[in-house]
C-alpha cells in the first residue's frame, strides 16, 4: 500500500526565521514559495536529496505546539546524515545548540537532537556510506 513518505507539514511562528533556518543553515532546496492571502499565510515547499518534501506554512497565531512532556503524535522529525561530526560543528557554528552525541543501543548508530525556531525537536541519524 504504502510507498513512501512524500511530504511532512510543519506550521512556524515566525516565517522568515524558519525560512532561513530551513533553507539556509540545513540547505533544503526551495521548489515553490507562495503566499496565500484568504489565509494570511505562506507555503514554502522544500525538498531534500532523496526526494522527501517539506511544506513550511504560517498561519496567524498557531498555538504553541506541546513538548515537555512529550505529547501525542509527531514525535520528531529525523534526517540521516552522512558526517555527524561535520553536521553538528556547522549547526553550533551558526548559534544552534545541539545535545551530546549518543549511540542507538539498538543499531549501534550514532545520533542526536537539536530544534527548529519554534522548539520542533529533530533528529540527525548518522549512516555513512
Amino acid at each position: 500500500m504504502l510507498q513512501a513518505v512524500h511530504h511532512l507539514a510543519l506550521i512556524c511562528s515566525d516565517y522568515e526565521k524558519s525560512k532561513h533556518f530551513y533553507v539556509t543553515i540545513l540547505g533544503l532546496q526551495v521548489i515553490a514559495e507562495h503566499y496565500r492571502a484568504a489565509r494570511s499565510s505562506w507555503k514554502l515547499d522544500l525538498a531534500l536529496p532523496d526526494g522527501t518534501q517539506l511544506e513550511l506554512f504560517s498561519f496567524p497565531n498557531p498555538p504553541a505546539r506541546p513538548s515537555q512532556p512529550e505529547a501525542c503524535g509527531l514525535r520528531h522529525l529525523a534526517f540521516v546524515v552522512r558526517d555527524l561530526d561535520r553536521t553538528v560543528a556547522w549547526l553550533e557554528s551558526n548559534n544552534i545548540s545541539v545535545e551530546p552525541i549518543r549511540i542507538d543501543e539498538y543499531t549501534l548508530k550514532r545520533f542526536t537532537f537539536f530544534q527548529d525556531p519554534d522548539g520542533l525537536p529533530l533528529e540527525l541519524y548518522e549512516l555513512p556510506e
